[in-house]
């Protein structure tokens, strides 16, 4: 059963565990299970294999639940505010976005931060309407 209580530990989690899964299916500095399959490719290994069907896991428990209390709606609001809030961050000078490796950092961490809203949101909109979201489930 989910926690009944969701506080920012319970983000600051989900936000590292999306980190982890984005991180480690690509990033800018050739370590990652899409480097470390074209490295190799066509020879594909049973590691290789089962770290892609781990990686695909998660994709979709952390897309599905996106998708699910966010909508695509919601994924491009959330999507737009973190740009936006990126663009801020530039123009105040607080980030330099300097170079095509920079901005592929910070779509990579504005894609897990959108994947961790959404695997959260659920519980926020909880906390603020007092509404719990259910899955639809048919009977037949």
């Amino acid at each position: 059963m989910a926690e009944e209580s969701f506080n920012f530990g319970g983000l600051a989690v989900r936000f590292a565990l999306a980190l982890v899964l984005v991180f480690a299916t690509f990033n800018p500095t050739g370590t990652s299970f899409y480097h470390w399959v074209a490295d190799t490719f066509p020879q594909v290994t049973a590691v290789q294999v089962l770290a892609g069907v781990v990686l695909l896991i998660g994709w979709i428990v952390f897309f599905g639940a996106t998708m699910r209390s966010l909508g695509i709606t919601g994924v491009l609001l959330s999507a737009a505010l973190c740009a936006a809030l990126v663009w801020v961050a530039v123009d105040f000078g607080w980030l330099e976005a300097d170079s095509t490796r920079t901005y592929i950092w910070i779509a990579l961490v504005v894609a897990a931060g959108v994947l961790a809203l959404g695997m959260s949101w659920s519980h926020v909109r909880r906390r603020m309407s007092g509404q719990v979201d259910v899955d639809e489930v048919e009977s037949r």
